[in-house]
């Protein structure tokens, strides 16, 4: 699949229509009001890609017109977990979802897999692209990659960004206070363990890390989110030990610095009463300067995927911010 990708589009020189780059038309499994019916009726949805500078080729979905709206997905995410999301947006903004190195369409490399080679990614597509500015949204590690960028590049390129639902410390120091705990959002002390256990050769249970992520994944409470998840689960292919790579660096970064000292533009945050994340949310909000938080009740499915799995109300609510 991922050569026909980018033989398609080679160096991101054109792209090309998502349907013809998966091969196939998709049917999604419940009709809902306001989106598509089926992967063909998302009209202008396409995927290209481009040669990063250590020779890594990383894909991008995009579509729509307008100011720049660039997604940066979590751990093992990819774009095309986004199709509602990036439906309902492109009808107001030009909407771009990486897909970060050895996950979704991207390449799979034995290099690179460090949270600030992910963070120099980024700013690569920002520079492919042309962008001289643009809206960033980066969603569990994907927030992580965004601290990243702004600990090495800083905010000029950023005009607004958004945070959705990442402990600013997974790594829970051993020194901590319990308060110190939850205002960084630490959920394990060892991080050998929660690599293992999430790339299977370990146990996973709530003494390696926080579990509620993973059993609300689990959970068919959205027909949203089941429609994304069998998209992306239909064409996307995921290898555990290529995503393994970036586990540890990601779980040992402590971003506490940056949050609190170099996050200058315009910021929100989103989280839920169904997340364990939401106190260090809330800490992150306490010491940028202006941020508004967002914080999903349980009715509106405020977990860890409440972007996935309330698309219409997460669309209104980051067009508002990112409008006023």
């Amino acid at each position: 699949m991922f050569g026909l990708v980018f033989a398609l589009a080679p160096h991101g020189l054109r792209a090309a229509p998502a349907i013809e780059v998966l091969g196939k038309d998709f049917i999604f499994p419940n009709k809902l009001d306001g989106l598509p019916e089926k992967l063909s009726d998302f009209a202008g949805l396409q995927i290209n890609s481009f040669a990063t500078s250590d020779g890594a080729k990383l894909s991008y979905w995009e579509a729509g017109r307008g100011s720049p709206l660039i997604f940066v997905p979590g751990w093992g995410a990819n774009g095309a977990e986004y199709i509602n999301v990036m439906y309902l947006l492109s009808q107001h903004h030009r909407v771009i979802v990486l897909d970060p190195r050895n996950q979704g369409l991207s390449q799979r490399v034995p290099f690179g897999s460090r949270i600030s080679r992910f963070a120099m990614d980024l700013r690569e597509l920002g520079e492919h692209l042309r962008l001289a500015s643009a809206d960033y949204v980066g969603w569990s590690m994907g927030a992580s990659v965004m601290w990243s960028y702004i600990d090495l590049f800083g905010t000029k390129a950023i005009r607004k960004a958004v945070f959705v639902d990442e402990p600013v410390s997974i790594y829970s120091h051993q020194d901590w206070t319990e308060q110190e705990r939850l205002d960084a959002g630490g959920t394990t002390t060892s991080p050998e363990r929660m690599v293992a256990g999430f790339t299977g050769r370990g146990p996973l249970n709530n003494l390696v890390t926080d579990m509620k992520p993973l059993l609300r994944s689990q959970l068919k409470d959205s027909p949203h989110f089941v429609n994304s998840e069998s998209f992306a689960n239909a064409f996307i292919k995921n290898d555990p030990e290529a995503m393994g790579r970036v586990l540890f660096d990601h779980t040992t970064n402590d971003w506490r610095d940056v949050v609190r000292h170099k996050v200058d533009v315009p910021v929100a945050i989103f989280s839920g009463e169904e997340s364990n994340n939401l106190p260090s949310q809330r800490w992150a909000q306490s010491v940028i300067p202006n941020a508004q938080l967002y914080v999903y009740t349980a009715a509106e499915q405020g977990d860890h995927f409440l972007m996935f799995k309330n698309p219409l109300k997460f669309a209104k609510d980051l067009r508002s911010f990112l409008e006023r």
